[in-house]
């Protein structure tokens, strides 16, 4: 999602789950929500700067899913450096994927980490190109 106009952790989840469960419809985006605050309450999935990764656990997803989302403004995140978010990955993992959770979470912290990864995602122009740049992105 490029560009999106949020003022919230939550309405950025409420966002997120939406269209989650618009492209896999055995998932509820209710259970996507609740799920991603739930995690978020254990603590800030805010990478800093300007990066989060919320990520969760969802009964019934089959495989890893993400959501790379822009934001138009940054919003607070709670990060380690006070530096509000405007670069999201959403991820859902299966209820029983406990290492391949931790093995994409190190993945996109690595890939995140990188400034000049991140300076591509934040440069796109439209959804086509945000997905071109995640994907082509020397970094990933």
């Amino acid at each position: 999602m490029w560009r999106v106009e949020v003022s919230s952790k939550k309405r950025i989840f409420e966002l997120a789950a939406e269209q989650i469960a618009e492209v896999e419809p055995d998932l509820s985006d209710d259970d996507i929500y609740t799920q991603l605050l739930a995690r978020e309450k254990l603590g800030t999935t805010g990478l800093g700067q300007g990066v989060a990764i919320p990520h969760c656990r969802v009964e019934g997803c089959a495989q890893p899913l993400g959501c790379l989302i822009t934001l138009d403004q940054a919003i607070p995140f709670d990060a380690p450096d006070n530096v509000p978010v405007d670069l999201l990955f959403v991820l859902l993992v299966p209820l029983e994927a406990t290492q391949e959770h931790l093995d994409i979470l190190a993945e996109l912290a690595g890939r995140f980490s990188d400034p000049a990864y991140c300076s591509a995602l934040r440069n796109a122009h439209s959804s086509a190109d945000l997905l071109d740049s995640a994907v082509h992105s020397e970094a990933a």
